[in-house]
């Protein structure tokens, strides 16, 4: 399948992730080889934990390096004579501008060396800070979308639908869908291609996205679907992409999610579980515990 056009971050259900890779049954290569700035990237796209735990082995590697140097320098007082363990506590402290006083440099290639780690010290902690501050300064989405696309027949046409959930909580505003079909067709010259149609959606615009939303494409003479069936959305490779754009209401940003449907995920002949039931005092209650669920549809 077409490589990745976007990626996100976290957990897959709530990032903007279009043709993920682990979905694809396809194997890329040949791509040009990732450069080190694209690191800085790939952790804010990772997850807290694994950016953290980055943070923490670099600036470990970093001194255990400059502990190296002083080791072998020597010209650390009252550290002991080739003690890696007295050399990485006083890079510690000088990366760290700690300075305890007990261990110092005492010779000019030590000096040398104290120079050169508190510059990289400055290089590390305003990239450190400037990294943990866009990851709190990005806005995210918790946007949830049913694991599977369904094919079934509502309002007397076949449909195409999927779920979609604010799981925040807060208001989205401006809401907007695009949603496009890729699959393998075959030009009038003989070559096999991946092509991409619109799937129009009958609401595609919402003012609104506080709880759920139930996005539906109507399956008509004009639309791409029409005729398909469990074996041919197999035999094309098709490919469902959802993106949606929205206003978080809370920080007035704006705020992406998306979703991918491969054919294992396109079922047939079956509708969405109800979530929603009216409690004896008149209010509705959501379950989202039902939020995936799939009855046989009438």
């Amino acid at each position: 399948m077409p490589e990745a056009l976007w990626a996100g971050m976290g957990e897959p259900r709530y990032d903007f992730r279009i043709f993920d890779q682990s979905k694809s049954s396809s194997v890329v290569v040949g791509l040009p080889r990732a450069k080190a700035r694209d690191i800085y990237h790939w952790l804010l796209r990772a997850s807290w934990s694994l950016t953290l735990a980055f943070i923490v082995a670099t600036f470990l590697l970093a001194n255990l390096a400059f502990a190296a140097l002083y080791a072998w320098a020597g010209g650390i007082a009252n550290a002991r004579a080739g003690s890696l363990l007295d050399a990485f506590f006083f890079s510690v402290e000088t990366m760290g501008t700690v300075g305890y006083g007990e261990l110092a440099p005492q010779t000019a290639l030590a000096h040398f060396l104290v120079v050169a780690e508190v510059v990289c010290g400055i290089l590390l902690v305003a990239t450190a800070t400037g990294l943990v501050f866009a990851k709190f300064s990005r806005p995210t989405a918790r946007i949830l979308f049913s694991r599977h696309a369904l094919v079934t027949v509502m309002d007397g046409m076949q449909t195409l639908m999927f779920r979609v959930a604010n799981a925040r909580g807060n208001l989205v505003v401006a809401g907007e869908f695009q949603v496009v079909i890729i699959r393998t067709e075959r030009t009038a010259e003989g070559q096999t291609i991946y092509r991409t149609h619109d799937l129009p959606l009958v609401r595609t615009r919402m003012p609104t996205l506080t709880r759920t939303y139930l996005a539906q494409h109507r399956i008509d003479e004009k639309s791409p679907l029409h005729g398909a069936t469990p074996e041919t959305i197999e035999r094309d490779d098709v490919q469902i992409v959802v993106a949606f754009t929205g206003i978080d209401g809370t920080t007035s940003q704006t705020i992406y999610a998306g979703q991918d449907y491969l054919p294992k995920d396109i079922r047939f002949g079956v509708r969405f579980a109800d979530m929603l039931s009216e409690l004896p005092d008149g209010r509705l209650r959501v379950d989202f515990e039902r939020f995936d669920e799939v009855v046989p549809a009438a």
